[in-house]
């Protein structure tokens, strides 16, 4: 059987922000642009109820209606959407190989924008929840907050800082640790210390999160002594990391220890041709309108990198 292969100027992976706003600017650019998406295009805003802090809506945005219109306005200016995942790439060769289902598709240019996705402890509770008062970012969902008690569960510096963040909308914030401390850097665990918001409850792990249409609460145990022990808070952060979504990378790129796309200043890869953008590459600030515009950044040094290729 003959491979069959599509040849694009720009191949973007992942369907993000970061993802969506490349193919943005590479079909403005005057690029052949494809995205690769998988079945459900938008990331992690999909799992995001209401946004309010995307500039340009007055009102609170769902994410997956944003992501809808990002999709729709990356199709009518031009770039190719495609409802599938990229199992493979080979960025040895040139033009670059890249591998969904059955067929093999070539690119001048690829942008990562694969994203990462917020670690979950994994109960089925906490699945049913998400978006619901389950929420793996603070920064994100804290407003929705205000003046109620919520629970952060973790212990580490995205736990202690989430804890100090949502101090400033809610009446009391629970730290919930599996050990007698915190693993968060000194100076963060200070802070968190002479909080008057904060409660650190050590040695507690969730068992599980209740409620109906909405969470009402979480179930803790005891890791010594096994008792129970309720906090009766509507609002539940995951803080125990997030994941990189580079799995197809491994071997063909940079990566630091933690699994994120190592960039330069300009978004480069290790690869000369390969940008990454968005959460992949992102440990730090996690937050949409970053992501775009890292994908905006990707998008122009990609075109950029192509038409020096041409001379």
């Amino acid at each position: 059987m003959t491979e069959q292969t599509d040849h694009f100027d720009i191949v973007i992976i992942g369907s993000g922000p970061a993802g969506f706003t490349a193919a943005i600017y590479a079909a403005r650019g005057g690029a052949t642009a494809a995205l690769f998406g998988g079945v459900a295009p938008g990331g992690q805003l999909l799992q995001t109820m209401e946004i309010e802090n995307y500039p340009g809506f007055v009102e609170p945005v769902v994410g997956a209606d944003l992501m809808q219109k990002m999709l729709k306005q990356a199709s009518r200016l031009g770039a190719r959407v495609f409802s599938e995942d990229i199992s493979a790439v080979d960025f040895s060769v040139r033009p670059f190989r890249l591998t969904a289902g059955a067929k093999t598709y070539t690119a001048g240019a690829v942008i990562a924008a694969t994203g990462a996705q917020a670690r979950w402890l994994g109960l089925p509770s906490e699945q049913k929840f998400i978006g619901k008062g389950v929420s793996g970012c603070a920064t994100c969902d804290g407003f929705f907050f205000r003046g109620k008690e919520v629970c952060v569960i973790g212990g580490g510096d995205s736990a202690a800082e989430d804890a100090l963040f949502l101090t400033k909308f809610a009446s009391k914030v629970y730290l919930v640790h599996r050990r007698d401390k915190l693993r968060a850097t000194f100076r963060l665990q200070e802070k968190v210390r002479t909080n008057p918001k904060i409660q650190v409850v050590y040695d507690h792990v969730p068992e599980e999160i209740t409620g109906e249409a909405k969470v009402t609460g979480v179930n803790l145990r005891n890791v010594k002594t096994g008792a129970p022990l309720r906090l009766d808070t509507p609002g539940v952060f995951i803080a125990i990391g997030h994941s990189p979504a580079t799995e197809i990378f491994k071997g063909q790129l940079n990566l630091d220890d933690a699994g994120y796309i190592v960039t330069n200043a300009e978004l480069g890869t290790s690869v000369c041709g390969v940008f990454a953008a968005g959460d992949v590459m992102d440990t730090r600030y996690k937050q949409a309108v970053v992501a775009a515009g890292a994908g905006c950044k990707a998008a122009m040094e990609a075109l950029l990198y192509l038409e020096s290729t041409k001379n």
